[in-house]
């Protein structure tokens, strides 16, 4: 019962990883480094992008996959056309179930990770639950054993994510 009046979409959002106020700053701080200064409507879709989590009960399944759509309506609504893109494929899976390239916001969100303070970071992905599910998922993807520290599949994450920020500009 409890899991579906708070489920962990919105854990995430309140206290979790995407924390809907230090998500979007560290991901404004990925974005400064790998594009420069955002315009006033970039910054919004850097706020609004994740806030399809809220009613999800998974991050990384069914639901999760499609969480950009609420932040690529409210880009429609409030910014144009133009933004919608940047919002709905930040995401790496929904921008390859749609078969596009992701946005740049997908490179931002990921390198934002490389300024997330481990403990800050555990703490909040632990608090919210969202934690054994990444751990799940890579454990089960063969990345790192789920007998590893919680501090060693941060610091692999981080590598991980933090190299398909840079990874991907690159080529782009």
């Amino acid at each position: 019962m409890l899991k579906r009046i708070f489920p962990v979409g919105r854990r995430s959002l309140i206290f979790g990883v995407h924390q809907f106020l230090w998500h979007p700053f560290v991901v404004y701080l990925a974005w400064l480094k790998l594009f420069g200064r955002p315009s006033w409507k970039e910054m919004i879709c850097i706020f609004i992008h994740d806030l399809g989590y809220w009613n999800c009960c998974d991050i990384e399944g069914k639901e999760g996959l499609k969480h950009p759509e609420l932040g690529a309506r409210i880009a429609r609504v409030f910014l144009g056309p133009e933004y919608v893109e940047l919002c709905l494929y930040h995401s790496r899976s929904y921008a390859s179930m749609i078969g596009v390239r992701p946005s740049k916001l997908c490179y931002a969100d990921k390198l934002s990770i490389a300024y997330e303070p481990w403990w800050f970071y555990l703490a909040r992905a632990w608090l919210s639950g969202e934690l054994f599910e990444y751990r799940s998922r890579a454990a089960a993807e063969h990345h790192i054993p789920k007998s590893a520290s919680h501090r060693s599949w941060f610091e692999w994450i981080k590598e991980h994510l933090s190299g398909v920020g840079q990874k991907n500009i690159q080529q782009g």
